[in-house]
């Protein structure tokens, strides 16, 4: 099930921009990867977790956090960490990482929609910290799987200490609106 429907009706924002430059985007919920020239104007209609979903000629487009000052925005700050710090104190920055990661039509992050089945820090041969995450999609056809692992990956791989992740998409158990957190469903309004 998709909410392209609902996307419009949680907007967190409506704010206007203008692009300052040519811009990487993704076309949603298609997944495909464009580039917004300079000089494009719309607004933002998501921005949360530090990517935004602007609407631009009728189309949604996700630009992704380390792009935001093509439309005025400042980046995320870098994540710190003590390098001794234990496996729990890593475990609950990835917990914090993963929801600051949304699919760009819904306005809730993949933790709170029942999405991530697993995160675990583990450790590899050499020392060296891997995180390992199993989540899924609440459709298996959606275009945005490849952009939602990437973004997973990509906030993951900020933290220190982290060396590698695995982060895998699986469909078994087929998600459901009852993995969603009760703050999720209340969002939403699907109970």
């Amino acid at each position: 099930m998709r909410f392209n429907s609902l996307a419009p009706m949680y907007s967190r924002s409506s704010e206007p921009v203008r692009f300052e430059r040519d811009c990487p985007a993704v076309l949603v919920p298609q997944g495909d990867a464009v580039t917004l020239p300079a000089g494009t104007a719309g607004y933002i209609t998501q921005a949360l977790g530090g990517s935004y979903t602007v609407f631009v000629e009728g189309n949604l487009f996700r630009i992704a956090g380390q792009d935001a000052d093509a439309i005025g925005k400042e980046p995320t700050e870098p994540l710190e960490l003590p390098p001794d710090a234990a496996d729990d104190a890593v475990e609950e920055l990835v917990w914090r990482q993963l929801r600051t990661c949304f699919d760009p039509e819904i306005p809730i992050n993949i933790v709170d929609l029942g999405l991530v089945y697993e995160a675990s820090v583990t450790h590899r041969e050499d020392g060296g910290r891997l995180v390992v995450v199993r989540m899924t999609l609440t459709a298996p056809g959606c275009g945005m799987g490849d952009i939602l692992v990437d973004d997973v990956r990509t906030k993951l791989e900020m933290i220190p200490t982290v060396q590698d992740t695995d982060v895998e998409l699986v469909f078994d158990p087929p998600w459901t609106q009852n993995m969603m957190s009760d703050a999720a469903r209340l969002e939403t309004g699907m109970f």
